[in-house]
């Protein structure tokens, strides 16, 4: 993914609206996720219907026994449902005649090009890749198929330069981040808002893996990135400038996303409806039993259960009814002022006429009702 060059001096009131609403729309539907759990819970694996003795999980949607086929996934060490179906082994207790292929990436950068070279079926990026994938000039045949979550505190800029209390305090410094990821989607964002340019900083394109070592190292004096390296390096002498919340509300919103291949929809329609199903049942789980949920993204992260409950209180995990709702509203409008920015900054050839087509809306809108 190529790095911007150029960066508007604002953000439009139009596109600030239209990414309020969004935000909006989806916390007034009651998806903003607790993180505090009253009482006894039971573990992750109690809900699931998994034995202590790693026996198969319990469905909990409608098992589909015609699937036979391969899914390919790509996942990302994020906190979300994706991280509790896996966990749980959902999608093999759902498609038992399936093959299920995990396939981990460090960003959603990396996630696009597996796309390119036809290596998976369907996998998590942010909305900043996923936007650039169906825009020229990738114009890959992908369409996105369901919202993981709206991020928040959960990317922030974090620093080890103890004087610098705002952006403008790291003019000339190394900040690092994951080309083509959400991250520097909002990275670009909050320069632009503050009247910088690429030029006023040194930008590094580094993954997430690689930055702990960079920070110990003194080569990096800030990045922009997501849990669970975010926390580590707060823990190591950093604290946060800024956040993809404050971007937010300036109107850069950001997403993580699932994305599919064309191809594999139009194959598998009912795939790619129990695949939705069991993320929207997942994604309920992180609402009403935050705890156990936590528990199961722990095990995949390899990290403290009460570090995930913190990483989750950065996003809002929206379910199927107020994402078919955003589907059919706000979201293509959404996506198309996230590719005017991203073009602004020479980042797309071509903003789409319309991003409507872009979305995938079957399987989301049966699991809605």
């Amino acid at each position: 993914m190529s790095d911007a060059t150029h960066f508007p001096n604002h953000t439009t009131n139009h596109t600030t609206r239209l990414l309020g609403k969004s935000i909006a729309a989806i916390i007034a539907a009651g998806m903003l996720t607790g993180t505090t759990a009253c009482g006894a819970m039971p573990t992750a694996y109690e809900i699931a219907g998994i034995s202590p003795t790693g026996a198969t999980a319990t469905c909990p949607v409608d098992t589909n026994d015609d699937f036979t086929g391969t899914i390919r996934i790509a996942w990302q060490s994020i906190p979300n449902a994706d991280l509790i179906v896996k966990d749980l082994g959902l999608l093999e207790a759902c498609m038992p005649k399936a093959t299920i292929q995990w396939n981990q990436f460090n960003s959603g950068g990396d996630v696009i090009q597996a796309f390119g070279s036809r290596s998976i079926d369907i996998g998590l990026a942010g909305s900043s890749p996923s936007v650039r994938a169906v825009s020229a000039p990738l114009s890959l045949p992908v369409k996105i198929v369901w919202i993981h979550d709206v991020i928040g505190e959960a990317e922030s800029l974090v620093t080890n330069v103890e004087s610098a209390k705002t952006i403008k305090d790291l003019a000339g410094k190394n900040i690092a981040v994951p080309f083509g990821s959400t991250s520097h989607f909002s990275l670009l964002s909050a320069l632009s808002k503050a009247g910088m340019s690429e030029t006023s900083v040194n930008l590094i394109n580094l993954d997430p893996d690689k930055m702990a070592g960079a920070w110990n190292r003194k080569e990096i004096d800030a990045a922009w990135v997501w849990d669970p390296v975010l926390s580590k390096l707060k823990a190591a002498d950093g604290h946060i400038v800024t956040s993809s919340a404050e971007t937010a509300k300036s109107g850069s919103a950001t997403y993580d996303m699932e994305i599919a291949s064309t191809d594999f929809i139009t194959a598998n329609p009912g795939a790619m409806k129990t695949w939705t199903a069991v993320e929207n049942y997942a994604a309920g789980l992180l609402k009403t039993k935050p705890d156990s949920s936590a528990e199961a993204i722990a095990s995949q992260l390899g990290t403290a259960k009460k570090d995930v409950l913190t990483q989750m209180k950065g996003y809002t995990y929206p379910q199927a009814k107020a994402q078919s709702e955003s589907f059919h509203g706000e979201l293509p409008a959404v996506l198309k002022s996230t590719a005017k920015f991203l073009k602004s900054q020479n980042s797309l050839d071509t903003v789409n006429d319309t991003y409507e087509t872009t979305l995938y809306t079957d399987a989301i809108d049966a699991v809605a009702k």
